[in-house]
């Protein structure tokens, strides 16, 4: 496979003594460039050492040397500046640039512990390959990368949430509101309440934020929850009321209700349920987002999570049903996990957008500082031995199982390398 050519080329893994051009001239690598992942030479800005005189310039590997032809490279002016053309097998006598130069090649010979140790990586059918060999890696090690994922997911996320950003024309209320709707679908139903949020804007929500069966009846409503018959319901009969007139006033599209799943929820967890929480968030502040803003510690995050809901959704999880009186307030689990996967992500976008460095290191800050999440993939890494300190570790874990594990990154993965390398 050429992409594991360019991985024993980037990190030297051959032999120094088989560097030998075709034409048996020997060669030493003094810089193997850098590697670029779009059009053109596969490594730029690479040095080579050639009979005692110094190349600058680009590199290009194939698996078989008769590939530049069949790219038809020798057309393509960008590879006139290939100082060197690596190929695992050599079925081309001599390969030429759009000028008629002559490019020295070289056989690259794959190390048999990395090509035996790829194998195993690749061809595994666990959803973690190495997990039984990754106690054997430096904790010193693990951490560093654990750092970096942790990051490399806050930026994913930050690119997410700037584009959203654009969409809404610089507005970090509409922003965030969308963020936290999207994440009260806890997993099951994020996509169902980010369509909830898109389909009602925030200024409706403002005008109403004053009565708690307006603001309800906007945001069930709006799911499409108040679209059956409960003729003895009358908390229902108000709401249908309601939002049968805001929805001719603000002329509002409703969901299909279908779109929320409920099917193996925990009655605390239905979609009901987590709407009118929502819409008591929501309703509660006037500026929700420079509320968020002016905060700098963790525990002043909890109290912004308190929801008032309706007196009716004590003793009710949906419509037409009496239950148990009992609270529905969010319990403390459930709020780490909003301040995880909503306020840290949109600290850390809010201050890569303004430069700001207080708010990126606020983020990281409020992770390192929260218990690790509680899930089947931290489960996983947990019994591998990997040390999990806090939620910036396990975010950094969900970030290496789902980007590199599932994706089968093992070649970019560090955890991976320490392991190839070996």
């Amino acid at each position: 496979m050429e992409i594991l050519l360019h991985y024993v080329w980037k990190h030297k893994l051959y032999s120094a003594e088989e560097l030998l051009t075709k034409d048996g001239i020997p060669f030493e690598v003094i810089d193997t460039g850098v590697h670029n992942p779009n059009a053109g030479p596969d490594f730029f800005n690479a040095k080579i050492k050639i009979d005692g005189r110094i190349w600058a310039g680009n590199i290009e590997i194939h698996t078989a040397s008769s590939d530049w032809y069949k790219h038809h490279h020798e057309k393509d002016k960008a590879y006139n500046s290939v100082i060197l053309h690596i190929a695992e097998t050599i079925d081309a006598g001599v390969i030429l640039d759009m000028t008629g130069r002559i490019i020295p090649q070289w056989k690259m010979k794959i190390p048999k512990q990395v090509r035996e140790n790829f194998s195993f990586l690749l061809n595994n059918d666990t959803s973690i390959p190495c997990l039984g060999k990754v106690q054997n890696i430096p904790e010193v090690y693990l951490s560093d990368w654990k750092n970096a994922l942790m990051i490399e997911r806050l930026e994913r996320r930050t690119d997410t949430l700037l584009q959203l950003l654009k969409e809404y024309k610089d507005d970090w209320n509409e922003v965030f509101y969308i963020a936290l709707s999207r994440n009260f679908g806890f997993g099951i139903n994020n996509d169902a309440f980010e369509r909830l949020a898109k389909s009602l804007p925030l200024k409706i929500i403002r005008k109403h934020q004053n009565s708690t069966t307006q603001t309800e009846a906007l945001f069930l409503g709006q799911a499409g929850l108040l679209n059956d018959e409960y003729p003895d319901d009358e908390y229902y009969l108000e709401l249908q009321k309601e939002y049968g007139f805001l929805q001719k006033k603000y002329k509002l599209n409703p969901l299909d209700s279908q779109i929320f799943k409920s099917l193996r929820i925990r009655p605390n967890n239905f979609p009901h349920i987590k709407i009118v929480q929502l819409a008591g968030i929501v309703r509660k502040k006037q500026g929700l987002f420079s509320n968020v803003l002016a905060i700098q510690e963790l525990e002043q995050l909890y109290a912004l999570f308190t929801s008032e809901t309706a007196e009716y959704w004590l003793t009710h999880y949906h419509f037409g049903k009496i239950s148990v009186k009992r609270t529905k307030n969010l319990g403390l689990s459930t709020i780490k996990l909003l301040i995880i996967n909503t306020i840290v992500p949109v600290f850390f976008a809010y201050g890569k957008k303004k430069n700001l460095e207080t708010c990126t290191e606020l983020a990281m800050r409020f992770l390192e500082s929260l218990k690790p999440e509680s899930n089947s993939i931290i489960t996983l890494f947990e019994r591998a031995g990997i040390q999990i300190h806090n939620a910036g570790d396990s975010q950094a874990l969900m970030q290496l199982k789902r980007e590199y594990c599932e994706r089968k990154k093992c070649i970019y993965c560090r955890i991976g390398h320490q392991l190839l390398a070996k």
